[in-house]
């Protein structure tokens, strides 16, 4: 792949939503009721943010996110492998929920573990790297939407970002980094001067009904 000179003050938004709450089960689910009002609320959101296109993992929760904020924003999509979750459960047949439970902390806890299935903790992160260095590279001072989910949102801060930089943003950042980031939450980062900064962390407010 060609990567091209990078003027240092040109930057790239990443706007990093994690999907809309999903149906409990296993595999690839929808995403509950609950869910597609969280959806709605953030794709009404998304109506006053000014960015260029929708870019999503192909697991049908962030596939149905995404096209509601498509929907509503009247942005295009584009499906993309490399921001598919770490695991997912359903993925070992026969895997009970606790047991993917325990090979997700150990993921956690040793970012080079390969799991059974899916990746280590480690390439997850640089899959989402990938992915956001290729647009900023194609697409300078342009903005995007990514619709993923919140393991690799987390993967990707602890590989790129250093553990003070995380621990400013939210105390205890590492231990904790498995619960951080709420559904159809919003982390914003940004890519300049080679490196990624990280803007917001997992922002929920517009969910709040009773904001205006």
């Amino acid at each position: 792949m060609l990567f091209y000179e990078r003027d240092d003050k040109v930057s790239t938004d990443f706007y990093l939503v994690r999907h809309a709450k999903k149906e409990i089960g296993t595999g690839d689910v929808l995403i509950s009721s609950e869910g597609l009002e969280q959806a709605s609320m953030t794709a009404e959101h998304f109506k006053k943010v000014s960015f260029s296109r929708i870019i999503y993992s192909p697991l049908k929760r962030s596939k149905l996110t995404a096209e509601m904020i498509s929907r509503t924003t009247r942005k295009g999509l584009t499906q993309d492998i490399r921001l598919r979750e770490r695991a997912n459960w359903g993925d070992l047949p026969g895997q009970t929920f606790q047991e993917f439970v325990e090979m997700w902390n150990r993921c956690t806890r040793d970012r080079d573990y390969s799991p059974p299935v899916g990746d280590s903790a480690r390439h997850a992160g640089e899959r989402l790297s990938s992915c956001l260095l290729e647009l900023a590279d194609q697409h300078p001072q342009e903005s995007f939407l990514i619709v993923t989910h919140g393991g690799l949102i987390t993967d990707f801060l602890v590989n790129e970002l250093t553990h003070e930089e995380l621990h400013r943003k939210c105390p205890n950042f590492i231990k904790e980094q498995s619960v951080l980031v709420a559904e159809c939450s919003i982390t914003k980062v940004r890519y300049g001067g080679g490196k990624f900064e990280l803007l917001d962390f997992a922002n929920n407010i517009h969910l709040n009904r009773y904001d205006n």
